[in-house]
């Protein structure tokens, strides 16, 4: 039998370490603002059913999902560029727009690979797809960038 004692002592180890993985891949989907609130849903919503969910193969894609259906019930239109990156203080004027005419596939496989640097297993760990997936994502994604921002690339 588990007690509530290890109940919360399995759930907050698990959400320390997810809350922050968690909450910029729904950053790439809501922008950075709304992301919060929904990690904090899909994470209430863990904690509720952590039972079951502890013993799922993803709990992390699992609750990504939750996080991105229960904000996508609110019909919250994403603000771009999602997360702001140290690394490039220079953005594009157009890259926002550009950005948010990408599917939220592409959008969020481009901000999480190129943007905060994961791998294409992470990425698709989390999405819960393969990696192949990931790539085509990508692949897709940087072809409607460049095309958008008028990028033409030197064979």
């Amino acid at each position: 039998m588990v007690t509530l004692e290890s109940k919360q002592e399995s759930f907050t180890l698990f959400a320390k370490q997810v809350e922050p993985r968690l909450r910029h891949a729904l950053a790439a989907v809501f922008g950075q603002e709304k992301a919060r609130d929904a990690t904090a849903e899909a994470l209430a919503y863990g904690w509720e059913h952590w039972d079951r969910i502890r013993v799922m193969d993803n709990p992390a894609g699992y609750l990504y999902r939750v996080g991105r259906h229960a904000h996508k019930l609110r019909r919250i239109r994403p603000e771009f560029l999602p997360i702001p990156n140290p690394k490039f203080p220079d953005i594009e004027p157009a890259l926002p727009k550009a950005m948010a005419s990408l599917s939220e596939q592409q959008r969020t496989a481009v901000v999480l690979c190129y943007g905060l640097e994961w791998t294409r297993q992470e990425v698709a760990d989390l999405l819960g797809v393969s990696i192949n997936s990931v790539g085509a994502h990508l692949s897709r994604g940087l072809t409607k960038l460049r095309s958008h921002l008028g990028v033409i690339l030197d064979d």
